[in-house]
Protein backbone atom coordinates (compact mmCIF):
# COMPACT_ATOMS: atom_id res chain seq x y z
CA UNK A 1 0.00 0.00 0.00
CA UNK A 2 1.42 3.55 -1.21
CA UNK A 3 1.63 6.11 1.66
CA UNK A 4 -1.70 7.89 -0.08
CA UNK A 5 -3.83 5.10 0.60
CA UNK A 6 -1.85 4.62 3.85
CA UNK A 7 -2.99 7.96 5.06
CA UNK A 8 -6.40 7.38 3.61
CA UNK A 9 -6.91 4.07 5.55
CA UNK A 10 -5.62 6.31 8.57
CA UNK A 11 -8.57 8.79 8.27
CA UNK A 12 -10.74 6.28 7.74
CA UNK A 13 -9.27 4.81 11.43
CA UNK A 14 -10.08 8.47 12.47
CA UNK A 15 -13.74 8.81 11.96
CA UNK A 16 -14.45 4.60 13.20
CA UNK A 17 -12.42 5.56 16.36
CA UNK A 18 -14.71 8.99 16.60
CA UNK A 19 -17.42 6.88 16.89
CA UNK A 20 -16.54 4.47 19.44
CA UNK A 21 -14.89 7.63 21.47
CA UNK A 22 -18.55 8.83 21.78
CA UNK A 23 -20.07 5.84 22.73
CA UNK A 24 -17.28 5.36 25.61
CA UNK A 25 -17.91 8.86 26.60
CA UNK A 26 -21.71 7.56 27.33
CA UNK A 27 -20.80 5.19 29.90
CA UNK A 28 -17.74 7.14 31.18
CA UNK A 29 -18.27 7.57 35.18
CA UNK A 30 -20.96 5.33 35.24
CA UNK A 31 -19.33 1.57 33.99
CA UNK A 32 -18.44 -0.79 36.23
CA UNK A 33 -15.42 -3.04 35.77
CA UNK A 34 -15.16 -6.98 36.19
CA UNK A 35 -12.67 -9.09 35.32
CA UNK A 36 -11.55 -11.27 32.54
CA UNK A 37 -9.89 -14.77 32.96
CA UNK A 38 -6.44 -13.51 32.94
CA UNK A 39 -8.08 -10.76 36.01
CA UNK A 40 -7.24 -7.56 34.00
CA UNK A 41 -10.45 -5.64 34.23
CA UNK A 42 -12.77 -5.11 31.18
CA UNK A 43 -15.84 -2.91 31.20
CA UNK A 44 -18.87 -1.79 29.20
CA UNK A 45 -16.87 1.02 27.30
CA UNK A 46 -14.43 -1.93 26.40
CA UNK A 47 -17.02 -3.95 25.05
CA UNK A 48 -19.62 -1.18 23.07
CA UNK A 49 -15.90 0.52 21.56
CA UNK A 50 -14.90 -2.94 20.38
CA UNK A 51 -18.53 -3.41 18.11
CA UNK A 52 -18.26 -0.04 16.90
CA UNK A 53 -14.95 -0.29 15.70
CA UNK A 54 -15.70 -3.69 14.18
CA UNK A 55 -18.72 -2.64 12.55
CA UNK A 56 -17.21 0.23 11.23
CA UNK A 57 -13.93 -1.61 9.78
CA UNK A 58 -16.54 -4.54 8.39
CA UNK A 59 -17.93 -1.39 6.61
CA UNK A 60 -14.96 0.77 5.59
CA UNK A 61 -12.21 -2.25 5.38
CA UNK A 62 -14.11 -5.22 3.79
CA UNK A 63 -11.40 -8.11 3.42
CA UNK A 64 -8.46 -7.17 5.89
CA UNK A 65 -8.52 -9.36 8.94
CA UNK A 66 -8.91 -7.40 12.47
CA UNK A 67 -7.27 -8.67 15.27
CA UNK A 68 -8.75 -6.93 18.64
CA UNK A 69 -8.04 -7.13 22.59
CA UNK A 70 -12.03 -8.50 23.10
CA UNK A 71 -11.54 -11.65 20.67
CA UNK A 72 -7.77 -12.11 20.11
CA UNK A 73 -8.14 -15.44 21.99
CA UNK A 74 -9.95 -16.89 18.76
CA UNK A 75 -6.97 -15.47 16.06
CA UNK A 76 -3.87 -16.53 15.15
CA UNK A 77 -1.29 -14.29 14.13
CA UNK A 78 -0.22 -14.52 10.24
CA UNK A 79 2.98 -12.43 9.74
CA UNK A 80 3.13 -12.75 5.81
CA UNK A 81 -0.95 -10.92 5.70
CA UNK A 82 -1.76 -7.61 6.52
CA UNK A 83 -4.03 -7.71 9.10
CA UNK A 84 -5.94 -4.68 11.68
CA UNK A 85 -4.63 -4.18 15.22
CA UNK A 86 -7.61 -3.16 17.56
CA UNK A 87 -7.32 -2.06 21.26
CA UNK A 88 -11.04 -0.69 22.00
CA UNK A 89 -10.04 1.36 24.90
CA UNK A 90 -6.77 1.19 26.25
CA UNK A 91 -5.67 1.95 29.83
CA UNK A 92 -8.89 0.35 31.11
CA UNK A 93 -7.23 1.31 34.84
CA UNK A 94 -7.35 5.07 34.00
CA UNK A 95 -10.63 4.83 32.79
CA UNK A 96 -11.68 3.26 36.13
CA UNK A 97 -10.26 5.89 38.22
CA UNK A 98 -11.61 8.45 35.94
CA UNK A 99 -8.11 9.86 35.04
CA UNK A 100 -8.65 10.79 31.29
CA UNK A 101 -5.71 9.26 30.19
CA UNK A 102 -7.65 6.09 27.91
CA UNK A 103 -7.11 5.61 24.49
CA UNK A 104 -8.88 3.91 21.41
CA UNK A 105 -6.39 2.24 19.11
CA UNK A 106 -6.93 0.93 15.91
CA UNK A 107 -3.43 0.19 13.41
CA UNK A 108 -2.59 -1.47 9.83
CA UNK A 109 0.09 -3.93 10.29
CA UNK A 110 1.83 -5.17 7.07
CA UNK A 111 4.76 -7.06 7.32
CA UNK A 112 5.63 -7.27 10.57
CA UNK A 113 5.30 -2.89 10.53
CA UNK A 114 2.48 -0.51 12.09
CA UNK A 115 2.11 1.74 8.62
CA UNK A 116 -1.22 3.37 9.37
CA UNK A 117 -2.93 4.42 12.70
CA UNK A 118 -5.06 6.25 15.15
CA UNK A 119 -4.69 7.19 18.71
CA UNK A 120 -8.15 9.04 20.23
CA UNK A 121 -8.28 10.06 23.57
CA UNK A 122 -11.58 10.78 23.87
CA UNK A 123 -11.74 12.45 27.40
CA UNK A 124 -8.91 14.48 26.77
CA UNK A 125 -10.70 15.31 23.03
CA UNK A 126 -7.26 14.78 21.33
CA UNK A 127 -6.56 12.36 18.22
CA UNK A 128 -3.31 11.46 16.69
CA UNK A 129 -3.02 9.54 13.23
CA UNK A 130 0.41 8.82 11.60
CA UNK A 131 1.28 6.66 7.70
CA UNK A 132 4.21 5.52 7.26
CA UNK A 133 5.74 7.74 4.06
CA UNK A 134 2.81 10.28 4.84
CA UNK A 135 3.60 11.93 8.15
CA UNK A 136 1.72 12.70 11.44
CA UNK A 137 -0.59 14.90 12.43
CA UNK A 138 -3.42 16.02 15.51
CA UNK A 139 -6.49 17.44 16.36
CA UNK A 140 -7.16 19.00 19.50
CA UNK A 141 -9.88 20.32 21.67
CA UNK A 142 -11.29 23.23 19.74
CA UNK A 143 -9.15 22.98 16.60
CA UNK A 144 -11.11 22.11 13.57
CA UNK A 145 -8.25 21.11 11.76
CA UNK A 146 -5.42 18.72 11.49
CA UNK A 147 -1.94 20.29 11.91
CA UNK A 148 1.69 18.34 11.47
CA UNK A 149 3.24 16.90 13.98
CA UNK A 150 7.08 15.38 14.47
CA UNK A 151 9.44 14.71 17.44
CA UNK A 152 11.93 17.25 18.34
CA UNK A 153 15.53 16.82 18.57
CA UNK A 154 16.39 16.64 22.59
CA UNK A 155 17.57 20.02 24.54
CA UNK A 156 21.54 20.13 25.50
CA UNK A 157 20.67 19.88 29.13
CA UNK A 158 18.98 15.66 28.69
CA UNK A 159 16.13 14.11 27.55
CA UNK A 160 12.19 14.38 28.60
CA UNK A 161 10.81 10.68 29.32
CA UNK A 162 7.57 9.24 29.55
CA UNK A 163 7.09 6.39 31.70
CA UNK A 164 3.70 4.02 32.72
CA UNK A 165 1.57 5.30 34.86
CA UNK A 166 0.51 1.94 36.64
CA UNK A 167 3.30 -0.24 35.56
CA UNK A 168 6.76 0.75 36.37
CA UNK A 169 9.41 -2.07 36.85
CA UNK A 170 13.00 -2.45 37.74
CA UNK A 171 14.23 -2.16 34.30
CA UNK A 172 12.43 0.60 33.46
CA UNK A 173 14.28 2.73 36.69
CA UNK A 174 17.56 1.13 35.64
CA UNK A 175 17.13 2.56 31.73
CA UNK A 176 16.23 6.26 33.10
CA UNK A 177 18.79 6.25 35.61
CA UNK A 178 21.35 5.39 32.88
CA UNK A 179 19.51 8.44 30.62
CA UNK A 180 20.64 12.25 30.93
CA UNK A 181 16.81 12.52 32.01
CA UNK A 182 15.91 16.77 32.36
CA UNK A 183 11.92 15.46 32.86
CA UNK A 184 9.90 12.78 33.31
CA UNK A 185 6.22 12.35 33.14
CA UNK A 186 3.96 9.66 34.01
CA UNK A 187 1.28 9.10 31.54
CA UNK A 188 -1.25 6.28 30.66
CA UNK A 189 -1.88 4.01 28.06
CA UNK A 190 -0.68 4.79 24.50
CA UNK A 191 -0.60 8.37 24.76
CA UNK A 192 3.33 7.84 25.83
CA UNK A 193 3.80 7.59 22.34
CA UNK A 194 1.54 10.65 21.04
CA UNK A 195 3.75 13.01 23.17
CA UNK A 196 6.86 11.90 21.97
CA UNK A 197 5.82 11.86 18.37
CA UNK A 198 4.35 15.56 18.76
CA UNK A 199 7.50 16.73 20.33
CA UNK A 200 6.56 17.14 24.18
CA UNK A 201 8.83 14.10 25.06
CA UNK A 202 11.94 12.42 23.81
CA UNK A 203 11.88 8.74 25.03
CA UNK A 204 9.35 5.96 26.36
CA UNK A 205 10.77 2.90 27.39
CA UNK A 206 8.52 -0.04 28.13
CA UNK A 207 10.40 -3.33 29.56
CA UNK A 208 6.98 -4.52 31.33
CA UNK A 209 4.76 -6.72 29.37
CA UNK A 210 2.76 -5.06 26.86
CA UNK A 211 0.30 -7.09 24.00
CA UNK A 212 0.36 -5.84 20.38
CA UNK A 213 -2.84 -3.97 20.58
CA UNK A 214 -1.42 -1.86 23.38
CA UNK A 215 1.64 -0.46 21.18
CA UNK A 216 0.78 -1.29 17.17
CA UNK A 217 -1.23 2.59 16.88
CA UNK A 218 0.93 4.69 19.08
CA UNK A 219 3.79 3.28 16.69
CA UNK A 220 2.41 4.10 13.45
CA UNK A 221 2.15 7.64 14.83
CA UNK A 222 5.56 7.71 16.77
CA UNK A 223 7.01 6.28 13.40
CA UNK A 224 5.40 8.52 10.96
CA UNK A 225 6.17 11.52 12.89
CA UNK A 226 9.76 10.32 12.73
CA UNK A 227 10.84 8.45 15.62
CA UNK A 228 11.29 4.63 15.83
CA UNK A 229 10.47 2.16 18.34
CA UNK A 230 13.26 -0.78 18.44
CA UNK A 231 14.18 -3.72 21.09
CA UNK A 232 16.86 -2.39 23.59
CA UNK A 233 19.28 -4.25 21.34
CA UNK A 234 18.04 -1.78 18.38
CA UNK A 235 16.38 -4.48 16.22
CA UNK A 236 13.07 -3.75 14.74
CA UNK A 237 9.68 -4.11 16.97
CA UNK A 238 7.68 -6.41 15.03
CA UNK A 239 4.02 -7.59 15.02
CA UNK A 240 2.39 -10.58 14.55
CA UNK A 241 4.08 -12.76 17.14
CA UNK A 242 2.38 -16.10 18.64
CA UNK A 243 0.44 -15.27 21.21
CA UNK A 244 0.44 -11.49 20.52
CA UNK A 245 2.51 -10.84 23.47
CA UNK A 246 5.43 -7.85 23.29
CA UNK A 247 8.95 -7.93 24.81
CA UNK A 248 10.40 -4.74 25.81
CA UNK A 249 10.79 -1.79 23.69
CA UNK A 250 11.74 1.81 23.33
CA UNK A 251 10.09 4.45 21.96
CA UNK A 252 12.81 6.96 20.18
CA UNK A 253 12.08 10.56 19.33
CA UNK A 254 15.01 12.10 16.77
CA UNK A 255 18.39 11.86 17.25
CA UNK A 256 20.05 14.44 19.49
CA UNK A 257 21.88 17.39 16.95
Amino acid sequence: MDPDARLQLAERFAVIADAAGARVMAVYGTAEATAKIDGSPVTEADLVAHATILEGLARDCPGIPVVSEEDAAHRTPDPHEAFILVDPLDGTREFISRNGEFTVNIALIEAGCPVAGVVLAPALDRMWIGAAGAGARMRAAGEAAWRTIGCRHPAGDGVVCVASRSHRDADTEAFLAAQAVSGLRSVGSSLKFCLVAEGEADIYPRFGPTMEWDTAAGQAVLEAAGGRVLCPDGTPFRYGKPGWRNGPFIGWGAAPR
